[in-house]
């Protein structure tokens, strides 16, 4: 039975990725300074740790120790002297661009001190392969109309935003640390990912759950808000896809980052009209001034479907699978309020 660490297990795409393990068969440890909000863990044991400290990324990947915070659920924990064979770092501080357009220090300050302790940790404790969850913002902005990029035309750099600055210091970190000490690093840039159980109010959502959220929130026949003038273009992968694609990566001989998300490019307007169409109402749309980042967005996947991998669901199939959970949260929150 393989040993895995996923650091961000307690958030979206973290606690997705527990669950793809669990069912590959492995043991899994979870660490993050929260639990997940919306699902329990599946992780046989959950710690709750700080990873900005390095002494805590030390304390995340020894076994054999029952570190305080630690929740056990399935196997027994591997002994003393044992390594992990796979880590998986997502922990980060982050959101969508309600978010990050505001949290520059933070985002800076806590992102590099959690992947500049964790790398380094891992690599000193003999850990054989690392993966690290990098993203597309570490692209510049693009055209509508521009050719895909190739993960070496990241260079010469230009990132939108703070966010992508730091994913793109810490991809070099990781792959250093990898040269010196013989470790397998492994890096995906993710596109925009959505799903089930992932953060839907509060500031932190992304598109696809900002605009569902909307949705199930209005009433029939009303109208919603969305910010820009609906002509951004992205890619939104549903969060399956994503740790299929996690999982194939880490499993693989592919060196270097790693494009990864479908090849269904839409408009936020597109985007807009597919969550209404799920939901079955009648709504108007009103745009209006707002963060939005980058205008459009294209990438080369070669590399990625190299492994054979390929996105199983379309916008429209994630869209209603997510639509229906946020749908389900809204209702549950107007219930606890009703008097």
């Amino acid at each position: 039975m393989k040993r895995a660490l996923v650091c961000g297990a307690g958030g979206f795409i973290g606690g997705h990725l527990v669950k793809k393990l669990k069912r590959e068969g492995y043991w899994v440890r979870g660490v993050d300074i929260k639990p997940h909000e919306f699902a329990p863990t599946q992780a046989d044991e959950f710690l709750l740790l700080d990873l900005r400290d390095p002494e805590n990324c030390r304390r995340a990947l020894t076994l054999g120790q029952d570190p305080i915070g630690l929740r056990r659920n399935g196997e027994p924990a591997p002994g003393p002297g044992q390594t992990f064979d796979e880590v998986y770092q997502l922990a980060a501080d982050m959101g969508g661009m309600g978010f990050i357009s505001v949290a520059e220090c933070e985002v800076l300050r806590n992102n590099a001190l959690i992947n500049l302790n964790m790398v380094h940790h891992a690599a000193e404790m003999g850990v054989p392969r690392y993966f690290f969850s990098s993203s597309v913002c570490i692209y510049r902005d693009m055209a509508p109309d521009e050719p895909p990029l190739s993960e070496d035309e990241a260079y010469p750099a230009q990132p939108d935003n703070e966010y992508g600055w730091e994913k793109l210091y810490a991809e070099r970190v990781a792959m250093a640390y990898g040269r010196r000490y013989g470790m397998a690093v492994r890096i995906a840039r993710f596109e925009n990912c959505y799903g089930p159980e992932g953060t839907w109010q509060g500031g932190r959502e992304k598109a696809p759950a900002a605009i569902c959220r909307k949705v199930a929130q209005a009433e029939d026949g009303g109208a919603i808000e969305v910010w820009g003038d609906g002509t951004a273009i992205r890619v939104f992968t549903y969060v399956d896809d994503l740790v299929d694609g996690i999982y194939a990566l880490m499993q693989s001989d592919l060196e270097g980052p790693v494009n990864l998300g479908g090849e269904e490019r839409v408009t936020v307007a597109e985007l807009v009209q597919t969550v209404i169409a799920v939901s079955g109402k009648r709504l108007q749309v009103r745009y209006v001034p707002g963060p939005v980042g980058v205008h459009a967005r294209n990438f080369r996947k070669d590399r990625i479907r190299s492994l054979g991998w390929e996105p199983r669901y379309t916008l429209r199939e994630g869209i209603a699978r997510t639509y229906a959970w946020i749908a389900e949260q809204v209702e549950a929150t107007r219930t606890q309020v009703s008097p």
